[in-house]
């Protein structure tokens, strides 16, 4: 008979979120017995993978869906960008303490300075870009933030964007050097050598195919995917950061938290080049408008990606419908995922969203040249024997069930947890990763209600400018992105 494990915290998936939520618990509570649990061979193989996801620091400083225009032409609110901005920045304060107590010893493994521009085209997108400029520029986290219509001075900025472009043409971009490419599976796996180097067990091919409530807490049943042996873990708290496959685990558990929820899976491609002429002319992540009807995490972009040292630049996404909630998940995934309580919410959202079912159909019929040529959209002078497509990482988007038995497909994360706390998972997608550690603080939050007012001051060690806003205060802002450009060796 398989030998009974008990700790206090387990986690499940081996990606940024577990990893960052276990690096928060074994820093504020050492005597916590923590175990993690992932189905692959290895960490961070789904969307923590560097070539799974664009490396985006997101900070809103080029995504134009955190800041949509207004209706009638006005200033558009910020408010959202903003926010957005002051998550991301708990990230990079949180990162620079690992740095600074030489949790992580080198930063550029995992993070670089790399400017985040905006470029839109057509008369209606260069006002709005020029109107949203008007508004950011004057935020204290936006410091810097540039805009301009001139080819020239985006042809200095980015090269490939301008080359071979009409003169005439209405162009427009923004600009901002503060930006950063994250690799967040270098991050991920730097975290999970902390915990396996500080009494936390990091456990690989350990598939967990159930959780079931009991008076101790839960009862979890690891299957090893190797062997198939099954193996047994009574834990107090449970996270279930597994990505897509998230949604099966909490509904496996039978708390009512989560009935009502469904998941929208979408794939994706990029086209990806490796010609060192044309790396050394792009540095940049350059993120544009979506198509009609595309999804936010569906912007294309153009980006600088350093990945092991090594410098490339990534294309896409080109979205697809595939039914996995997971890159090496199960075709029968969505399927399984549909509840009673949950098929309602799956079928409005069909209908609410048919621009969004027409446009994943246009995109899995789209030719190669079809394909390439919205490449050469954003970079005239390209040449297919220079690029070749990769596969990306999963994305499932949460489709969240409404007071009137509804879904509404939300764009972003969202935790769910047990009323007692004692179960939490993560549902959702961007900007997911690159705000790992307010999500984090918001599972801390709500499940270790209890332990948070004696761990505040270790808390507030880590995050300085935790509980205020930064964007209130313009000093403190600065004191921040300088303090934590220096850690991380980026630019302010």
């Amino acid at each position: 008979m398989s030998k009974l494990e008990k700790v206090d915290v387990a986690l499940v998936g081996g990606g940024i979120m577990s990893a960052t939520l276990g690096t928060l618990l074994r820093l504020l509570e050492p005597k916590f017995k923590i175990s993690i649990y992932e189905r692959l061979d290895a960490v961070a193989l789904e969307s923590s993978n560097p070539w799974n996801n664009a490396g985006t620091g997101h900070a809103a400083l080029c995504e134009l869906n955190y800041m949509p225009d207004s209706k009638d032409g006005s200033l558009p609110d910020p408010s959202k960008a903003i926010q957005i901005n002051e998550q991301f920045q708990l990230s990079r304060q949180f990162w620079a303490f690992l740095v600074k107590n030489k949790i992580i010893k080198n930063p550029s493994s995992f993070i670089h300075s790399t400017p985040h521009m905006t470029f839109v085209q057509g008369e209606k997108d260069v006002d709005y870009l020029r109107r949203r400029a008007e508004v950011l520029s004057k935020q204290p986290l936006f410091k810097g933030f540039e805009f301009t219509t001139d080819h020239k001075k985006i042809a200095n900025w980015a090269p490939l964007l301008v080359e071979g472009r009409n003169p005439s043409e209405q162009i427009a971009a923004t600009r901002i050097e503060s930006g950063t490419d994250v690799d967040f599976g270098s991050l991920t796996e730097q975290l999970f050598d902390f915990l396996a180097e500080n009494k936390s067990k990091v456990q690989t091919n350990s598939e967990v195919v159930s959780i079931t409530r009991i008076d101790e807490g839960w009862h979890l049943v690891i299957k090893d995917r190797v062997t198939n042996e099954k193996r047994y873990v009574i834990s107090k708290f449970v996270f279930v950061g597994a990505g897509g496959w998230a949604l099966k685990l909490l509904q496996n558990s039978g708390i009512p938290e989560a009935k009502g929820y469904g998941l929208f899976p979408v794939s994706g491609s990029f086209l990806r080049t490796d010609n060192p002429e044309l790396v050394k002319q792009h540095q940049a992540k350059v993120y544009s408008q979506a198509s009609v009807g595309a999804p936010p995490m569906s912007v294309p972009h153009l980006d600088t990606r350093v990945v092991d040292g090594k410098a490339s630049l990534l294309f896409g996404p080109y979205a697809g419908a595939i039914p996995k909630f997971l890159k090496q998940g199960s075709l029968l995934d969505l399927p399984k995922a549909v509840r009673p309580s949950n098929i309602r919410p799956y079928l409005s959202v069909a209908v609410k969203n048919l621009s969004l079912i027409k446009y994943l159909v246009g995109e899995l019929v789209k030719s190669k040249s079809a394909q390439f040529d919205s490449l050469r959209n954003f970079v005239p002078t390209a040449k297919p024997e220079d690029w070749s497509l990769i596969v990306a990482g999963q994305r499932a988007q949460v489709i969240k069930r409404d007071a009137r038995g509804n879904g509404n497909l939300q764009f972003g994360t969202e935790v769910v947890t047990s009323a007692d706390g004692s179960i939490a998972g993560l549902l959702g997608a961007s900007p997911g990763a690159s705000t790992s550690v307010h999500i984090m603080l918001e599972v801390l939050e709500k499940s270790f209600a209890s332990e948070m007012p004696q761990w505040r001051k270790s808390l507030q060690k880590m995050i300085p400018s935790l509980g205020k806003n930064l964007n209130d205060d313009k000093n403190l802002a600065a004191e921040v992105l300088q303090s934590t450009a220096k850690i991380l060796k980026l630019k302010a």
